[in-house]
């Protein structure tokens, strides 16, 4: 019962913190905060988590294993349209998933306070190795440029907004993967 318990107010954490950070940024938020918004004691915060940076680190663990399971995936394949397609079509699918598309747009969005926390360092390694896994060695800049702004493309179709494209969710995600496999040549 204890375990249970821990898990599930670790989840809660990350997840309010995970709402601020959206709401106010990385920097705008507390760990003060956070547990006001829960309604617990910072105490009780401290008792998961001793920074913001740790609970990032576990923010972004289960999105990094996603992208490492596609890594190795396409790793095993070797570069080429297909795989290129394929890596696309799964990424998209990981972007989907609980809580990942408002854990891209931290990254993207707090670029400049997160950069110096590992776990983002951790996020942009993997992207690369993502784009380095589908993409010839041997290939032209543009050409690896290419599948790099595929990966943003996925990103802006997860957390863009009506306001922001005016049309629905399915139909952003929608756009977003046929821009991404025509950018990956795929």
């Amino acid at each position: 019962m204890t375990d249970a318990r821990r898990t599930d107010t670790r989840a809660q954490i990350r997840a309010v913190a995970l709402e601020l950070f959206a709401e106010r940024g990385y920097d705008g938020t507390s760990l003060r905060e956070i547990a006001e918004r829960l309604g617990i004691t910072k105490a009780a915060v401290y008792y998961h988590y001793k920074t913001k940076e740790e609970i990032v680190g576990a923010l972004f663990d289960d999105f990094l294993a996603g992208v490492d399971e596609i890594v190795e995936w396409a790793r095993g394949e070797g570069p080429g349209p297909g795989t290129r397609s394929e890596v696309i079509r799964r990424y998209q699918g990981l972007l989907a998933g609980p809580s990942a598309a408002q854990v891209a747009r931290l990254m993207q969005e707090g670029q400049s306070s997160l950069r110096d926390v590992a776990a983002a360092k951790d996020m942009k390694a993997r992207f690369f190795a993502m784009s380095r896994a589908v993409v010839d060695p041997d290939a032209s800049a543009a050409d690896q440029m290419r599948m790099r702004l595929a990966v943003i493309a996925l990103h802006l179709g997860a957390f863009m907004d009506q306001e922001s494209l005016p049309v629905s969710a399915d139909e952003r995600q929608a756009a977003a993967l046929e821009v991404a496999l025509e950018l990956a040549g795929a």
